[in-house]
């Protein structure tokens, strides 16, 4: 018999069925309910997710128009999570500042995030705990303090010159124009790959690296069922997939982990290999609680972790940056007189960065429009609290929503026009750490803060001030108007990749 056309009514069926039974067991007496912040009201079992899914909007979207309605702090139930929504500056305050080692923590993954996490064996995911401390301590002082970081200056000009004579030679071969956020990214991995791993790849080799976290990025998106565990059952083939997706990122990672243990064993035995590498410190890394030291597939999680945490979020950056530029070309052009000003006809180099005001005033407005996420990192709680008079009970996702604080006219003014010049000549600030107070948080604050926020705006700074040094950027085609729109894609990006044309500087 076909039962095609009665799909959709079994479906609706089954679907009250267990919202039936799976409200009376999840039945809570009034005495021993929560107070959550309020929200849309839902369906049993399924709560808001058919309403997200169903409003044909984005996730980001769909909050931003559910802020007017219930305020600064509300609850969507998404099935089996239940997720609480931030978005005033006061409320992040008092959550990751005044109560920062209970928000500290972070929620349960969903199975196939544990699959690359090697059960949250990272500085971003692990619970907040000893494992957590190890890790993050570790990175920190060993792989990106600022002596850290000038170890790998030569490694940094390298790839700046590279990123230059690339761009040329595709502007050459298409009559100017350049595809912005591949090259940037391209140029940013080759970086975190040799601070990484300390050893010499080919650019074939490169290229086959990259396509690999991406390919673990892309498996990585949410599905439904990690919402519904119940449907589990009817995805065996993604969970399948994604097992094949991790033995291959192992299998490709592992041959260069091994190399680089071998030099580390046999100082001079490898002439190309960097006197200093992340994973050297991996080896041998003691982590509380546990008497060996990272397995592989621990260590490939690190790795990647290193390589995807810095990769697309300076890409991006670097791609709205242009954006801007060609926007509004005063910008550029101020910016590079200043530049002019700053080192004449000197190669812009990393100390002249903290002589370059305007430079530093565009990358803070870079990130306080163009964050590279929606949402800052999902945190939870380490036990039940209170946060705005509301019970946030343990489990919870706990998630920030990064443009309602960067673009809050109580906070800033004209908080929609991209304006470097806010925060010159004594006019705004904002303390991207957080630490004296909160007005924007591309890295997060308080204890979950990016280890990486040092080397990224290294990075982002580096890379604005020798791409408007060598060229001069415009719209291709010429003469229109740049479209502003965003998708997400792990960051936020332009909907429409940005090609553009540039102009070698006289």
């Amino acid at each position: 018999m076909d039962l095609s056309p009665y799909y959709h009514l079994i479906f609706a069926v089954i679907t009250l069925a267990l919202s039936a039974a799976m409200f009376l067991l999840s039945y809570t007496p009034k005495s021993k309910r929560v107070n959550l912040p309020p929200g849309p009201p839902g369906w049993p079992v399924v709560g808001n997710l058919f309403q997200v899914a169903g409003s044909g909007k984005p996730f980001f979207q769909y909050v931003r128009d559910t802020l007017p309605t219930y305020g600064p702090i509300f609850t969507l139930r998404m099935g089996a999570r239940t997720m609480i929504i931030l978005s005033s500056a006061d409320l992040v305050h008092e959550a990751l500042i005044e109560k920062g080692t209970v928000f500290a923590t972070r929620p349960a993954e969903n199975p196939t995030r544990t699959i690359f996490s090697c059960n949250k064996f990272t500085v971003n995911a692990a619970m907040y705990g000893p494992v957590w401390r190890s890790l993050r301590r570790n990175m920190v002082q060993n792989g990106l303090s600022a002596g850290k970081l000038r170890t790998f200056k030569r490694v940094r000009v390298m790839a700046m010159d590279k990123f230059v004579e690339r761009l040329k030679a595709e502007a050459a071969a298409n009559g100017g124009a350049v595809w912005v956020l591949k090259n940037a990214r391209f140029a940013v991995f080759c970086i975190l790959l040799s601070m990484c791993f300390g050893v010499e790849m080919d650019e074939k080799t490169i290229e086959v690296m990259d396509e690999m976290m991406k390919t673990v990025l892309i498996t990585l998106d949410p599905r439904i069922d990690d919402y519904l565990p119940l449907l589990r059952p009817f995805f065996s083939k993604q969970r399948k997939r994604a097992l094949e997706v991790r033995k291959r990122q192992i299998a490709t990672l592992v041959p260069f982990i091994e190399k680089r243990r071998a030099a580390v064993k046999n100082p001079g035995s490898d002439p190309t290999a960097a006197e200093f590498s992340y994973l050297d410190t991996l080896f041998d890394l003691t982590v509380e609680g546990r008497k060996h030291p990272p397995t592989n597939p621990e260590i490939v999680t690190l790795c990647s972790e290193f390589l995807n945490g810095g990769t697309d979020t300076t890409g991006t950056a670097i791609e709205w940056a242009v954006a801007r530029f060609i926007e509004n070309p005063s910008i550029q052009l101020k910016l590079f007189d200043e530049i002019k000003v700053t080192v004449g006809e000197n190669k812009v180099g990393e100390k002249d960065l903290e002589n370059m005001p305007y430079l530093n005033a565009v990358v803070k407005e870079l990130l306080r429009k163009h964050p590279p996420t929606y949402f800052s990192l999902t945190h939870s709680v380490t036990e039940p609290v209170k946060l705005g008079g509301y019970d946030i009970p343990m489990g919870t996702n706990v998630e920030i929503f990064l443009p309602a604080i960067a673009e809050d006219p109580k906070l800033w003014s004209n908080p929609t026009k991209f304006d470097p010049d806010r925060f010159l000549s004594g006019g705004e600030d904002a303390d991207i750490t957080g630490v004296t107070g909160i007005k924007m948080m591309p890295f997060g604050v308080g204890r979950r803060i990016c280890p990486g926020l040092g080397m990224a705006t290294v990075h982002v700074n580096l890379m604005i001030a020798r791409m408007v040094q060598e060229f001069e950027w415009s719209a291709y085609p010429k003469d229109t108007k740049v479209d502003f729109s965003e998708k997400l894609e792990f960051t936020v990006v332009m909907k429409n990749s940005l090609r553009a044309m540039i102009k070698p500087r006289v």
